[in-house]
């Protein structure tokens, strides 16, 4: 087999109805540009993912991560459909689109990514993560599970090509600079960061013996670039499974637990992740809670993705379900107060800068 890369490109350019859903206008859009970037020889398959007011575009191809062509293609094509949002009258229509004009690639530029080059197995199974009403910190919980904690993934333990753990790679976004830590020996160092997961985050994992990327997210954190609150991130992360990998199955399981995470309501709120289906993928109350879908790929033919298969849709995870309502329910009654509320550091990208000016003058030293 050969190098295949895999990209997962997302972008909110329209919700229907607030915050909630897409509209079927514009996946006919989408999958239209898509087809035409297949028929043109662009990429060599294609599918599309979405999740809450959020679309993904999902493509093979030849030409690497980061690339010009593939990455100039997704902006156009979000383009074409937050002109279908308008005529339709979509909220916040091309609200993940921060600039006018393309400029080599979509760093900066509003949408996320996430993507990887690998040499593609006879049997490629992978699992695409699409969330919404969160951030990118959100996959550090179930990725350090997947890659790093026995408990969850028995690989770790019993199958001898994984016994001596993974590359981390932490970027942190506050500071622009990134670190690969080696686990299990520094598994208590990359905790320390990555318990913090609205500065440090999770962007790559690797295998040790070769440096082949086996799973990615996206890390792009729109207040970052635009310096003012216009929504959350609603981060993808792709992972590939099996033979070597954690299994399906240890993919999935850290998800039976709804970790709380930040997002929600004006992505000023913490709230459980909840995993559902592909019918329950939008979240409605109090514009939430926070949920995640997975799509499940198997990869063939030179990266022809067959798929997707709905992986949370099953009955397994109805208990994991349950548990996010029962939290959310425990968070919405705290209103406006901490921990529901993030904390002052989160919210200086939303009224809080403009209330404290105002109220400047008549603070007064205390006694």
């Amino acid at each position: 087999m050969s190098e295949i890369t895999l990209s997962v490109i997302k972008a909110d350019v329209g919700g229907f109805v607030g915050h909630t859903d897409v509209h079927p206008a514009l996946r006919d859009c989408c999958d239209e540009q898509l087809a035409q970037a297949k028929k043109d020889g662009l990429i060599v398959d294609y599918a599309r993912g979405e999740v809450g007011d959020d679309i993904s575009l999902i493509m093979t191809h030849h030409k690497g991560v980061e690339n010009e062509d593939i990455h100039k293609f997704a902006w156009n094509t979000f383009t074409a459909m937050t002109e279908v949002a308008k005529k339709y009258g979509q909220y916040g229509a091309g609200q993940d689109l921060l600039v006018d004009a393309f400029s080599g690639n979509l760093k900066g530029m509003g949408p996320g990514f996430a993507e990887m080059t690998f040499e593609q197995r006879v049997s490629e199974p992978i699992v695409i993560f699409l969330a919404d009403k969160t951030e990118p910190g959100a996959w550090n919980f179930p990725i350090y599970k997947m890659f790093a904690d026995p408990f969850n993934t028995i690989g770790l333990v019993i199958d001898p090509s994984m016994h001596d753990g993974f590359r981390f790679e932490v970027q942190d976004l506050i500071g622009e600079r990134e670190i690969i830590f080696n686990l299990p020996e520094e598994m208590y160092d990359l905790l320390v960061f990555i318990g913090s997961p609205s500065r440090y985050v999770i962007k790559h994992i690797y295998r040790k013996s070769s440096d082949e990327p086996v799973a990615v997210t996206s890390t792009q954190r729109l207040f970052l670039m635009a310096g003012r609150y216009i929504g959350k991130d609603d981060p993808v992360m792709v992972v590939r499974c099996q033979s070597g990998l954690p299994a399906v199955g240890e993919v999935l399981e850290p998800f039976s637990f709804p970790h709380a995470v930040a997002g929600w309501m004006r992505g000023s709120h913490h709230g459980p992740l909840m995993p559902v289906g592909f019918e329950d993928d939008t979240p409605s109350r109090f514009d939430g809670p926070p949920r995640v879908v997975a799509l499940g790929f198997q990869l063939t033919d030179e990266g022809h993705l067959v798929g997707p298969r709905d992986m949370f849709g099953d009955k397994s995870f109805d208990n994991a379900r349950q548990l996010a309502l029962d939290a959310a329910d425990y968070f919405r009654r705290h209103g406006p107060f901490e921990p529901h509320r993030l904390p002052l550091g989160e919210m200086e990208y939303t009224t809080m800068p403009q209330v404290s000016k105002k109220l400047k003058s008549r603070f007064k030293k205390a006694d």
